[in-house]
């Protein structure tokens, strides 16, 4: 989670490294979390400190979510307003006549009357209907006709209804985003484009562009991911085990992860590791007590790959896949 001053803080504050706290982790996508543990990691995240959870439908857990906090605000530990949190429209519900419907059965799932930040999870539009993968007789996902901007004017529509302070995307490259901001009648622009972004993918170019239109990098798998090579690239060696990582953490008593976090906070990405374990979930928001040098951060940005962890290769043809392109 990201702790705000304020529900809106991407819209109303200027966005600077007190307010880039690390998030709690989400679910990977598809992944399912055992029961009851993401109920107890976001209790323990919100005793700990954090106050921006990232979630999604199609993690199947925000019930837990939406439980932890009212069992927080019942306590007294926290008010609604301290809470900034992210919910996702899934692939299945870009039409735009499913938006606020869908939006809708999140926030009545989390027993909130609004989300602070409500994103396009994917520009990848899949059949709508009640499977989350919608698949053929040969077990291939059934893609749906995508139209970016009809589901942009529903978000938006959302925002102006109170359902979500701000929105914002997902997974989208620079002409994903410029066909948005450059829609007609554009009322609101994403405030937000959440995509993998760590050491060795640093993302430079897409970070550069959205920082020319105060767009926030939210950065996902901050930490490396999974060996999962059903879904995973692992021809990158995991990020954890990188002998810079280490050694910077040596000099500080952090840890490789934390070297990480610290260094997306100081180039104003949004970190948003993930973690069930508490031990870890506390080390994640232990990053505000050291600083990097000029020539730390540039050792690190030299690790950069430019390979991406998280491909979606099995998406690849459809006609949005986002990740042909450049940046």
């Amino acid at each position: 989670m990201v702790i705000s001053p304020t529900a809106s803080w991407f819209e109303e504050k200027e966005v600077t490294s007190e307010f880039l706290l690390p998030a709690l982790l989400k679910a990977l996508l598809c992944h399912e979390t055992p029961k009851g543990s993401c109920l107890e990691s976001v209790k323990i995240a919100i005793d700990t400190g954090y106050r921006h959870i990232d979630g999604a439908f199609v993690y199947f857990n925000e019930h837990e979510v939406g439980q932890a906090i009212q069992e927080k605000i019942a306590e007294g530990r926290i008010k609604r307003e301290d809470i900034f949190y992210c919910g996702k429209l899934w692939s299945t519900c870009h039409p735009p006549e499913l938006v606020r419907l869908t939006l809708e059965k999140t926030l009545k799932i989390l027993q909130l009357d609004y989300v602070d930040l409500y994103i396009i999870e994917l520009p990848m539009a899949f059949k709508p209907g009640d499977a989350i993968y919608p698949k053929d007789e040969n077990g291939k996902i059934i893609y749906h006709e995508t139209d970016l901007c009809a589901t942009w004017e529903a978000m938006e529509a959302c925002k102006d209804a109170g359902l979500a302070k701000s929105i914002g995307v997902s997974n989208f490259n620079r002409r994903q985003l410029e066909m948005i901001l450059n829609k007609p009648g554009l009322k609101h622009k994403p405030v937000s484009n959440q995509v993998e972004c760590h050491p060795y993918f640093t993302q430079p170019k897409l970070l550069e562009f959205c920082r020319q239109h105060n767009i926030v990098i939210v950065g996902y798998s901050p930490l490396g991911t999974s060996r999962d090579e059903t879904w995973v690239n692992v021809s990158s060696p995991p990020l954890m085990k990188d002998p810079v990582l280490n050694a910077i953490g040596k000099k500080y008593n952090k840890t490789a992860a934390q070297v990480a976090l610290r260094f997306n906070i100081q180039r104003g990405v949004v970190v948003i590791p993930k973690s069930f374990n508490p031990q870890h979930i506390r080390e994640n928001f232990q990053i505000f007590d050291f600083s990097l040098t000029e020539k730390e951060m540039k050792e690190i940005e030299a690790l950069n790959k430019n390979v991406r962890y998280v491909e979606l290769l099995m998406w690849r043809d459809h006609p949005e896949y986002p990740f042909s392109d450049e940046y």
